[in-house]
């Protein structure tokens, strides 16, 4: 088995997208990426417009020959959309790739009215179903019924979690679970993974409670316990503390828990909660961002910024 994560908020951009070559089988989960359209009162900085120009290069090379592609939920950070802002993945660009490819998508449940309307709408931009996945499996693939996004009965719905196993081998990908739901968790351990790859708590977020964050360390800390890597990113790392918060968790339980990308073995690259430290070294041209929609700006010379500077 081989793994590669493309995007989380430890690589510089929204999303929990991945590859996982197993057998005769390439699959490529959560193909999406987003920019946090507005934080502290800022647009992105374009060195994050550029890091996630490069994530969308990686991604849809790596579709260009995936067998199967696996939607764990239909927000904008973790599926190409029709209607894709100038800092997402359209749909599109995508959708000429994916003419023969399995589709795994989570199914209707859990799903609002915007969420059915935009599945619906990716539908016809692909030219293809994307039939329900959740509790079914094949070959290595195996999907879970729906679980919550973050809290149990909490607006954001549902998402559906992905289990591939080779040779002993055992991943699991759980997006946007956020450590909230124990349920959740307890099914992660009755699949015996080995690598975990999950959303962690979303710590920036004012209305995650003291008992909120105990019950997600409670859950995270039980998680750690029983695999053997635990990587927690998207969410969690929308901030500083989230760090903090991993190398804790690590130290506790003596097991192994990082992010993406000490798992991809790059550098730490926190740029959305380092949108403001961005703003003060590289001030932003007035204007910028409304060129850049209309293709009359690009992130050239933010490249080398992006590439070569460790942000840890």
């Amino acid at each position: 088995m081989h793994i590669r994560i493309l995007g989380a908020e430890s690589l510089g951009v929204r999303g929990l997208s991945c590859v996982v070559e197993v057998e005769d089988r390439k699959v490529v989960i959560d193909p999406g990426l987003a920019l946090g359209y507005h934080r502290y009162g800022l647009l992105p900085h374009p060195a994050q417009v550029a890091m996630g120009e490069h994530v969308r290069r990686e991604i849809i090379a790596e579709l260009k020959d995936a067998t199967d592609v696996v939607i764990s939920h239909f927000h904008g950070d973790h599926v190409p959309l029709p209607n894709a802002n100038p800092y997402q993945l359209k749909a599109q660009q995508v959708a000429p790739l994916c003419r023969t490819t399995r589709f795994w998508a989570k199914g209707p449940e859990g799903l609002s009215h915007n969420m059915l309307h935009r599945k619906k709408s990716l539908c016809e931009v692909l030219g293809r179903d994307l039939p329900n996945a959740e509790e079914q499996s094949d070959g290595p693939l195996a999907f879970s019924l729906p679980v919550p996004h973050g809290e149990r009965h909490g607006r954001l719905g549902m998402v559906m979690m992905t289990r591939i196993e080779d040779e002993g081998t055992v991943f699991v990908h759980a997006s946007d679970i956020q450590l909230l739901d124990s349920e959740a968790v307890s099914l992660i351990l009755d699949w015996e993974p080995n690598i975990v790859l999950a959303g962690g708590p979303p710590l920036y977020l004012s209305w995650l409670s003291s008992k909120r964050r105990w019950g997600a360390w409670r859950n995270a800390r039980q998680l750690a316990r029983h695999v053997d890597t635990l990587i927690l990113d998207h969410h969690l790392l929308r901030c500083e503390e989230g760090l903090s918060w991993l190398g804790r968790l690590s130290s506790e339980t003596g097991h192994r828990v990082i992010c993406a990308a000490d798992f991809m073995e790059r550098p730490r690259r926190l740029l959305e909660a380092r949108r403001v430290q961005l703003y003060r070294e590289m001030p932003v041209p007035e204007g910028w961002h409304e060129a850049y929609a209309r293709g009359d700006a690009d992130t050239h010379c933010y490249e080398d910024y992006v590439s070569g500077q460790s942000v840890t």
